[in-house]
């Protein structure tokens, strides 16, 4: 039997000890055979909230060990402060024996919803609020349906013009819209869309398989209902090691997560 594409169905957990949560790695939301890596960031940071109910994450770093396949997993969670206005967490998710994503998690209060002091924000004059009418989501018979079964539970827009090499010389940038099916975004969808993008590598012609080994997310604010947009850009695409930076921005334009993570760059083809 498929299991359910909601994603809070994905996100569920339950207390099965003390700081000890149990769930699954949701077959849907996933990127070929493995779990997305933002999915689980996004287990991770909902543990966190499960054993501070009150506060949200504000910062989630994760080391990737490995990458497990769907299927029943733990979240284990280790309180290292309670603070007035700041708490932190260690939580490792783990499937069977092995701890597949560790992370440190930062809990505190998102920004209110009141204007910045100061906001260098380049999605809003590059994206609009909604996604362009001709721009197909990914499902049946889209080129990325295969790979991207996200599509499941979310409809996610990738503007393709942005995923070929550039022909002025100017570093790659590839852009998103993205909302979940059958419930509004929330903080936990907001932060897997942090690590939404297709490799930048693309915009150097290198495909295929590129593992997060880092990840850390700033969450800003807490996204209002509509489209997500998102905005991902590198700053270097070395031989062997790149960095991803993704900026989400919610319907008002408000920044609602930033990311950068530090992943291995693929192989050329014909190379093992």
């Amino acid at each position: 039997m498929t299991s359910s594409t909601l994603f809070t169905d994905a996100m569920a957990l339950t207390a099965v000890d003390d700081g000890v949560y149990r769930g699954v790695l949701n077959e849907n939301w996933t990127i070929g055979p493995k779990v997305h890596g933002g999915a689980m960031l996004a287990l991770c940071a909902n543990a966190a909230r499960c054993e501070m109910p009150g506060v949200e994450p504000i910062a989630v770093s994760g080391n990737f060990l490995w990458a497990p396949d769907p299927g029943a997993m733990d979240v284990v969670t280790t309180v290292r402060k309670r603070g007035r206005r700041v708490s932190l967490l260690d939580v490792e998710l783990r499937q069977g024996e092995r701890v597949a994503v560790r992370a440190a998690i930062t809990m505190g209060a998102p920004e209110h919803d009141v204007a910045p002091l100061l906001s260098v924000n380049p999605v809003v004059p590059l994206m609009t609020p909604e996604p362009p009418a001709a721009l197909e989501p990914i499902g049946p018979g889209h080129p990325m349906a295969d790979i991207v079964h996200l599509s499941r539970g979310c409809d996610i827009r990738p503007s393709l013009t942005t995923f070929s090499p550039r022909t002025d010389g100017g570093p790659p940038m590839i852009e998103y819209w993205v909302r979940p099916k059958g419930v509004e975004p929330d903080l936990l969808f907001a932060l897997l869309c942090g690590d939404v993008s297709a490799p930048v590598t693309y915009g150097v012609n290198r495909f295929g398989w590129a593992p997060t080994v880092q990840l850390t997310a700033y969450v800003r604010a807490l996204p209002a209902s509509g489209w997500l947009r998102v905005m991902c850009t590198t700053t270097q695409i070395g031989q062997d090691w790149f960095d991803e930076d993704h900026i989400v921005v919610d319907s008002r334009g408000h920044i609602v997560v930033q990311t950068r993570q530090l992943a291995m760059v693929p192989a050329a083809a014909g190379e093992d």
